[in-house]
């Protein structure tokens, strides 16, 4: 078997990229024209990636120092660190709109790509930097020491890291985790606004029958509105167990088929994560 190469990969995406701009309703840039094309900053954006280089310093350096795949990356000169701090914050729209675009395309494929079962998560990532605490953000507070730090980010806490003062990744898999949804929100975001705001794409355009979610989820107001629409909205709901409707709720999550998604569901999200 081949191994693929740097260039294959770039040739990837950059294909990819093409007939999604073709296929994108809404592309025009108004103003002068980008020095630096969107797909470039996105092959240069995984490849940053891959190599585990973050900060802006080390990827201004690494452009400096490989000039050939540079250019073959499409950036025609080296950008200045400012300007790709600020074209990647320009990106988020793109991305998400790209990775929605893969999420369907891929459907035709292979088999294994559809989006029949969908599988929300979340998953928090520090900022770069220092903390920021609450009492001092809440008062617009810089401590003289802290240097480089976040001010868009924000304080939540999770099961396994804790507190964490940095952002959410709101993502939605297929049963293989291939992803299917993705968007960013500061990690004080709550789960039940992120599958809100996700809740018209993945029912208006992909259309799943079950979405297996976890507890933070599960509300009788959203599992009745889903299921208005034709999607059934899967979960342990341990938080829900009194009254007639969560005993009916829970009587149909132990049927074999949903209980068997609901199994499926960390498997086939988490590792993604990791």
């Amino acid at each position: 078997m081949v191994t693929p190469t740097f260039a294959d990969y770039v040739e990837l995406l950059f294909t990819l990229f093409e007939r999604f701009w073709q296929h994108a309703a809404a592309r025009a840039h108004r103003g002068r024209p980008f020095v630096y094309q969107h797909k470039a900053l996105i092959v240069f954006f995984v490849v940053m990636q891959q190599r585990r280089i973050f900060h802006f310093k080390a990827q201004h350096r690494w452009l400096q120092h490989h000039p050939e795949l540079r250019q073959y990356m499409g950036l025609p000169e080296v950008p200045n660190r400012t300007t790709l701090s600020r074209r990647y914050q320009d990106l988020d729209p793109v991305l998400q709109a790209f990775l929605a675009f893969l999420g369907q395309y891929a459907e035709d494929l292979d088999p294994q790509f559809t989006s029949q079962d969908l599988y929300p998560e979340k998953s928090l990532f520090k900022a770069q930097g220092p903390g920021w605490h609450q009492s001092d953000r809440q008062a617009g507070r810089i401590p003289d020491q802290l240097r480089h730090r976040d001010t868009e980010a924000s304080w939540s806490k999770s099961g396994y890291p804790g507190w964490v003062y940095g952002y959410g990744l709101p993502l939605v898999t297929n049963r293989v985790g291939f992803p299917k949804w993705v968007q960013i929100d500061t990690a004080a975001v709550a789960d039940r606004d992120s599958i809100d705001q996700q809740a018209p794409h993945l029912i208006r355009h992909l259309r799943p029958e079950p979405v297996t979610t976890d507890n933070s989820y599960a509300i009788a107001r959203r599992i009745r509105q889903w299921a208005q629409q034709g999607v059934v909205l899967l979960s342990p709901a341990v938080q829900w167990v009194k009254g007639r409707y969560a005993v009916a709720y829970h009587r149909s999550s132990q049927q074999p088929a949903h209980a068997a998604l609901l199994r499926r569901r960390r498997p086939a999200i988490e590792p993604v994560f990791d």
